[in-house]
C-alpha cells in the first residue's frame, strides 16, 4: 500500500491523481538518489585529482593528520558518491557524506562567521543525505538487485 493511494487518496484535493503520485513515488525517489550522488561526486572530482590537497584546511578545522583526513574526505565525497547515486551500500556511503556536510555547516557557520546564509546549502544536503541514510537505497537499487542492504 503506498502512501498516496487507497485511504490517503481520499484525503487528496484531487483524489484521481493519489494514482499518479504512487506511480511516481520511486522514481522521484530514485532520482533524487541519484542526482545527490551525482552532484557529491562532481563536488569530489575537484578534490579526488588532489586527494591530499585539502590536508592544511581540514587541520585547520581540527582534524589531525591532515594528510588522512583530506584523503578520506576525497573518498568520501566521490566514491561515496557514486555508491549513492547507483545505490550501493547506501546508508552508510549518505552516512559519511553527510558527516562531511554537517562539518562543513560547522566550518561556513561558525568557523568563518557566516551564519545561516553559509551554511544553508550544505544543511540542506545533509537533510538530503539523511533521508537516505533512513530510507536506504530503494529498489531500483544495486542493494536491491543484490538483496543486501546495510
Amino acid at each position: 500500500m503506498s502512501a498516496t493511494t487507497d485511504n490517503t487518496s481520499n484525503n487528496l484535493f484531487i483524489p484521481a491523481l493519489g494514482g499518479l503520485y504512487a506511480t511516481l513515488n520511486n522514481a522521484a525517489e530514485t532520482m533524487l538518489r541519484a542526482v545527490a550522488g551525482i552532484f557529491l561526486t562532481i563536488h569530489g572530482s575537484q578534490k579526488i585529482t588532489d586527494p591530499l590537497g585539502a590536508a592544511e584546511m581540514v587541520e585547520g578545522l581540527g582534524f589531525y593528520p591532515g594528510a588522512f583526513w583530506s584523503l578520506l574526505l576525497s573518498c568520501t565525497e566521490f566514491f561515496g558518491g557514486i555508491f549513492i547515486a547507483i545505490g550501493l551500500l547506501t546508508r552508510p556511503a549518505a552516512f559519511a557524506g553527510m558527516f562531511v556536510l554537517l562539518v562543513t555547516v560547522w566550518f561556513h557557520w561558525v568557523t568563518i562567521g557566516q551564519g545561516f546564509s553559509g551554511a544553508e546549502k550544505s544543511l540542506l544536503w545533509a537533510a538530503i543525505l539523511l533521508f537516505f541514510v533512513i530510507r536506504g537505497g530503494n529498489r531500483h537499487s544495486v542493494d536491491a538487485r543484490i538483496g543486501k542492504a546495510f
